[in-house]
């Protein structure tokens, strides 16, 4: 099967060769960018020749190049040209930046890229994505090693060896680089040491209604029935509870996030186990049916766009949520300035029988988003350079402190920035990220390990959120993640049906009408997911598991 995947994507990709030029010309859309073709790779040809191991590759060429910058993610929001930040690293490195950013769906947009060959110069994409195996090993990006060689050899100084390691193909070549990775020994620093699953609640009504304990099924229902009826009493609009990551493939709040919540194992000697089937996760599927039923979990979650959930959070409209910390940032910053007392803050949420810890997910080797340069880059030697440049510390300290004098100094013998970014950062992120374009604004290639650092003390409402996690970190999960198949192969296939299953099956259970009823839809979904190939699939994780401890030395 996948040979004729692969056979299919070379045909397409021939018979678009001829629509090539026009199609990436319409993809284009920065008229204010430096003119593409100002560099090109022709001026370099001698340049393996001359190129320096030992001094950054992209002094050699500051001249105006613009480079399309793809980002597989609808949300994003960041922009090029106007911030302080990026006009900055395009004046000292001569590279202009066109971020393409998908404006529905993303697989629908980065499906027809592929199949017209019109791919970005640079390409972003989480690991777990199953398009990110198809370009790397489709022959559409470029080997990174390849390219260092040829043009830029300090790419090899600043990588991490872990970070390679893991993600160098069967043939020896390293065709994307990840950002966010980090290996599990460097989570033994305290700066890293914390995750960004939390459950929250609002903190007023919280304390309104006595900080009822919410770790077991019945304290559960129970805080968001006082949470309700307290609402209701004092005529606020309030929905008891919301989740994250809902989609047509499920959600991820009621995959992984809950069961990290349980502590459920990934294995057990040494074998895979499938936490799906757990009696403590199928429990609290059936808690989460009850607060359905109850009408604790209402049906907005489920049908609301992204921008409504954030705008319901931004007016603190919810009083419970399974939601990563890092997406609070803004809304709480925003909340405070109206109200110190509705804040949103973590407790202890959904448990196991036990009452044992949640094991939180805080990261790993894979990282987050893989990088790619795609080999329709017509400037391959500036973009392997700007790659480089943005791995290195230089490169790191310039996208999340900006300018040295302009919106950073040395102060009390650290690296940070100014007391009036620092405020603006707090007061108004948006302002902040729009303008200035420092810290997270451009995270594409953000090192933790690098940029931490340099970071601003978090405020005491984002602060909470983060320590609350501290304890409750898992630092071993990282061999779990890149386990699942390729789509193209046919345990793929089988993964991606089983997941569409699973997106469909999942609301059905939730509104299940009785215990009963979600019995039925369970055994049934189980059945399917066996005869759709589930066993198979996690053969294919086992091996791929058994590859990561090997990588690893575990």
């Amino acid at each position: 099967m996948k040979r004729i995947v692969m056979l299919l994507l070379v045909l397409v990709c021939l018979l678009s060769a001829c629509t090539r030029d026009s199609g990436k010309k319409d993809m284009e859309t920065g008229s204010e960018h430096a003119d593409k073709g100002s560099s090109n790779g022709s001026e370099n040809n001698d340049e393996n020749d001359s190129v320096n191991p030992d001094e950054p590759g992209w002094k050699q060429d500051t001249s105006p190049v613009a480079l399309d910058w793809y980002v597989h993610a609808s949300w994003y929001t960041g922009e090029w040209g106007k911030s302080l930040v990026s006009k900055y690293i395009t004046e000292k490195t001569g590279v202009d930046v066109n971020l393409v950013i998908p404006s529905g769906n993303e697989n629908e947009m980065l499906n027809t890229l592929i199949a017209s060959n019109n791919l970005p110069d640079i390409i972003s994409i989480g690991f777990w994505e199953q398009n990110a195996k198809v370009l790397m090993e489709s022959d559409m990006v470029h080997a990174l090693n390849d390219l260092a060689d040829t043009y830029d050899p300090y790419f090899f100084k600043v990588t991490a060896d872990g970070s390679s390691a893991w993600y160098t193909y069967p043939d020896g070549n390293l065709y994307c680089y990840p950002n966010e990775s980090y290996s599990p020994d460097q989570m033994t620093d305290d700066v890293l040491l914390k995750a960004n699953q939390t459950f929250v609640v609002r903190k007023d009504i919280y304390e309104a209604i006595g900080e009822p304990d919410m770790r077991t099924p019945e304290g559960f229902l129970n805080g968001l029935q006082l949470a309700k009826d307290y609402a209701a009493d004092q005529g606020l609009t309030i929905l008891p509870f919301c989740f994250q990551g809902i989609g047509d493939m499920g959600s991820y709040a009621f995959e992984s996030y809950i069961q990290n919540f349980l502590a459920i194992p990934f294995e057990e000697d040494g074998q895979l186990v499938d936490r799906f089937t757990h009696p403590e996760y199928i429990r609290w599927m059936k808690t989460f049916r009850q607060a359905f039923e109850k009408e604790l979990i209402t049906l907005e979650p489920f049908i609301d766009t992204a921008a409504q959930v954030e705008e319901t959070i931004n007016n603190a409209g919810y009083f419970a949520m399974l939601r990563e910390w890092t997406s609070l940032e803004v809304a709480n910053g925003l909340i405070h300035d109206q109200d110190p007392n509705r804040i949103y803050i973590a407790i202890d949420g959904p448990s196991n029988a036990n009452l044992d810890k949640p094991l939180l997910y805080p990261g790993g080797v894979a990282g987050w988003m893989l990088t790619m340069i795609s080999k329709n880059c017509e400037n391959p030697d500036r973009a392997i350079r700007f790659l480089t440049y943005l791995i290195s510390e230089e490169g790191q300290q310039d996208f999340f402190l900006g300018k040295k004098g302009e919106t950073w100094d040395t102060i009390d013998g650290r690296d940070q920035l100014l007391p009036d970014m620092i405020d603006l950062l707090q007061k108004d992120y948006t302002k902040f990220t729009n303008d200035i374009g420092a810290v997270d604004t451009y995270w594409l290639m953000r090192n933790p390990v690098i940029v931490n650092k340099w970071r601003p003390e978090y405020p005491d409402y984002i602060k909470q959120m983060i320590e609350w996690t501290r304890d409750k970190v898992d630092t071993t999960q990282g061999l779990y993640d890149s386990i699942d198949p390729p789509a193209d192969i046919d345990e793929g296939i089988m993964l991606q049906k089983i997941k569409r299953l699973w997106g469909r099956v999942l609301p059905e259970l939730i509104m299940a009408e009785s215990d009963e009823e979600f019995d039925t839809i369970w055994a049934e979904f189980i059945a399917e997911r066996d005869a759709l190939g589930f066993e198979t699939v996690q053969a294919y994780r086992q091996m791929q598991l058994n590859d990561n401890k090997a990588k690893l030395n575990q």
